[in-house]
């Protein structure tokens, strides 16, 4: 995390509503805490892509959306400057096309004279760009479709 600007954790995720620094990312061999991602020398910290769902159940008094949210919330503690989350829990049928539709859109927006990577700055419009991608693959005006795309949120600049 300190050696580079962006991260992607496609991953469980869980809060602990006693000790919020104790929420954590879980994978598959280990967990990271967000007390560990606060402690990190993150000054390079620019972007982070949460596609983290709730594994356990946390506390029975939040709803289901105040997990990823406070997860959300605390790397931008932590100094990202732009993290891309979900609301609540997804599915993992479409999250992959709209991690690969976000990329793609950073990647064409990038300064042609910067040498590979992307530009996050544009972070907000290529989300946004992505999930009318899955909304025009979807072309459904259903509840199920709604909480296909709905869930991805944008915080930061």
């Amino acid at each position: 995390m300190e050696k580079f600007s962006s991260v992607h954790l496609a991953c469980h995720a869980s809060q602990d509503a006693r000790d919020p620094l104790k929420s954590r990312f879980l994978f598959h061999e280990g967990s990271l805490e967000l007390s560990a991602v606060l402690k990190r020398n993150l000054e390079n910290a620019d972007l982070a892509f949460l596609s983290a769902c709730q594994a356990s159940a946390g506390a029975q008094k939040l709803p289901d959306e105040a997990v990823p949210l406070a997860v959300a919330a605390g790397m931008l503690a932590a100094g990202y400057r732009r993290v891309v989350a979900t609301m609540w829990s997804i599915g993992d049928r479409h999250a992959p096309d709209i991690a690969f539709d976000f990329y793609q859109r950073l990647q064409d927006l990038r300064d042609p004279a910067s040498k590979g990577g992307f530009e996050a700055t544009y972070s907000a419009h290529a989300l946004h760009y992505a999930i009318q991608q899955l909304r025009d693959r979807l072309d459904d005006n259903s509840d199920q479709a709604l909480l296909a795309w709905i869930p991805y949120v944008h915080f930061g600049y």
